[in-house]
């Protein structure tokens, strides 16, 4: 199997996500109870989250930006305490900071170093995650994500986009991710192999469709598999 290049969604690909997501969450609420105590009180996490979740409903258009999603959540928070001017510049430091700090799967660390010492890599994702606070910039040349795209998985812009930053054919990329419709389906809508990794042993949903030809339980399975049967 040629490959040329190889894209890597993260969340919950290369570390699990909702710790670090309750971490921000956590953090959000303390800023908010020390500077912003009346604001705390009427707006604690799950009634903020359940602001989130309404907010994404009411605005297909940001589907890709969750970033932006955010930060109206929050002036409409600010807003409804009688505040215009929500401090959102600190609000999102303090999230972004919290958002980052993951752990990353034990076998993360040594498959990127495999697969960036033969492939150019480039992280995929809808997320906020950020390279250089969860320190694996080192290993990926490029980072593509749904924001500055203006799609997100799984519509194939955002893997065609990826393909032409190595300047290779979309059949020549390999997409890894945990997710089966994201990152499965979508990558081979783009006209991209698809490597899913199921850390869990989830089922494949049939209404996918034809499960995927490569399926690994973690990120070493898949460098072990493309240390024998991939050709860069």
């Amino acid at each position: 199997m040629p490959i040329r290049a190889i894209t890597l969604d993260l969340d919950d690909t290369l570390w699990p996500v909702m710790p670090a997501l309750e971490l921000a969450d956590r953090a959000v609420d303390d800023y908010l109870r020390e500077h912003w105590p009346d604001v705390a009180r009427a707006w604690p996490i799950p009634a903020m989250r359940e602001l989130r979740a309404r907010m994404a409903e009411a605005r297909p258009d940001l589907a890709h930006d969750f970033t932006a999603q955010r930060k109206l959540t929050q002036q409409h928070v600010f807003a409804s305490c009688g505040i215009a001017d929500a401090p959102l510049d600190a609000l999102w430091e303090v999230y972004y900071a919290a958002r980052n700090t993951v752990q990353l799967w034990p076998d993360s660390l040594p498959a990127l170093q495999y697969l960036a010492a033969r492939w150019p890599l480039a992280s995929l994702t809808n997320g906020n995650a950020d390279l250089v606070r969860t320190g694996v910039q080192a290993h990926f040349a490029h980072h593509v994500c749904s924001r500055d795209v203006g799609a997100a998985k799984p519509d194939p812009r955002i893997f065609l986009a990826a393909a032409s930053r190595f300047g290779v054919a979309s059949h020549e990329v390999l997409h890894v991710g945990d997710d089966p419709e994201l990152d499965v389906v979508g990558a081979r809508r783009a006209g991209l192999r698809a490597a899913w990794i199921n850390r869990h042993g989830e089922t494949w949903p049939a209404e996918l469709g034809e499960a995927p030809e490569l399926s690994f339980a973690d990120l070493r399975e898949l460098a072990d598999w493309l240390e024998t049967h991939a050709t860069a």
